[in-house]
């Protein structure tokens, strides 16, 4: 005889997905709605993306006390992924309503635009709650793919074009780095699930097994890429100048503090035990990707691209708190 959960154990889990189900809720309704005939220049698709972002928010805040993991341990909703999400659907309010008379004095007003921004935050915040490789993985391509198509979203500017090509070749390449890292990972350790890793980590004498360890530093450099730390920064600049105001913007915030929270869920949760392998790494990354940022920050004469290098600056300052490791790190970034 099958034994059904409590009711208030699913009403729990229903909450704690609430954000996933309201930003791929919303994003399908937008897609359907442009079957409907609207006026040109309508706010409907911008009213509806909001409409999404506060549901995902209110619902992440409805269940801030649960501790939950979902889908046998690849999904956890705990007070970090409650943190995120809320930063996550705050970034994608205020990109939308930035890109509410955007579009319209660029003659750009699409409504996929907004779809496309509800699947990158979708993707992030799928980041931000994996305790699991694959699901890191699927978040990750999911931000990305919405990302490249929103920042060549200004078909008619050669800038953009250019600038989503070049996102798109090198973030083809880091995904690529990511995966196989997760590949190597996988067969050091046997899974790929955070929890799972942490314990095999910590009972069995192969910490130092090359395998482990090249796999780690390729999921790092993937990761690393996503948060434009030095060596990794130079699609950065090209990409925030071409790319619409508005998408440069949540950039800037979401797709940064995404990757940064896959970043302390790897390196914190999994590898905390096994600080040889990327403390010195993170260490020397943090150094180089503080100092290129704010030099370089004041060669620019264009606002974007200065934009762009202070936020390279600041992910070195992040990485610090991610070098510190522990509970304070985790924390302080």
């Amino acid at each position: 005889m099958s034994v059904l959960p409590a009711p208030h154990l699913l009403a729990v889990d229903w909450w704690a997905l609430g954000a996933v189900l309201a930003l791929g809720g919303g994003a399908l309704v937008l897609l359907l709605l442009e079957w409907v005939p609207a006026k040109p220049g309508s706010s409907r698709p911008a009213v509806v993306a909001l409409a999404a972002l506060l549901a995902g928010g209110l619902a992440v805040t409805v269940a801030r006390e649960a501790r939950r993991s979902l889908f046998g341990g690849m999904f956890v909703h705990d007070g970090f992924t409650v943190f995120f999400t809320l930063l996550l659907c705050a970034a994608g309010a205020v990109a939308v309503l930035l890109s509410w008379d955007y579009l319209r004095r660029t003659r750009i007003h699409h409504g996929e635009y907004y779809a496309l921004l509800l699947c990158a935050t979708l993707g992030m915040v799928v980041m931000a709650a994996a305790n699991d490789l694959i699901t890191m993985f699927l978040g990750l391509e999911l931000m990305s793919l919405s990302l490249y198509v929103l920042v060549g979203f200004r078909r008619g500017s050669l800038e953009s074009n250019e600038a989503a090509l070049k996102y798109f070749l090198l973030g083809a390449f880091a995904s690529g780095f990511l995966l196989y890292g997760i590949a190597l990972i996988y067969g050091a350790t046997g899974t790929t699930n955070l929890a799972t890793m942490a314990a095999f980590l910590t009972a069995s004498p192969l910490r130092a097994n090359p395998l482990l360890l090249v796999g780690g530093l390729l999921l790092l450099a993937g990761l690393l890429f996503k948060v434009a730390a030095v060596p990794f920064h130079m699609w950065t600049p090209d990409v925030y100048e071409g790319a619409p105001t508005p998408v440069t913007a949540f950039m800037s915030v979401g797709a940064k503090a995404a990757a940064f929270a896959a970043l302390l869920r790897f390196a914190l949760r999994a590898l905390g035990d096994v600080p040889v392998a990327w403390e010195p790494v993170l260490s020397t990354v943090a150094v180089l990707t503080m100092t290129v940022g704010n030099v370089t920050a004041l060669l620019q004469n264009n606002l974007k691209r200065m934009l762009a290098y202070s936020s390279i600056a600041h992910a070195g300052y992040l990485l610090v708190a991610v070098v510190a490791g522990g509970p304070a790190g985790a924390s302080a970034a």
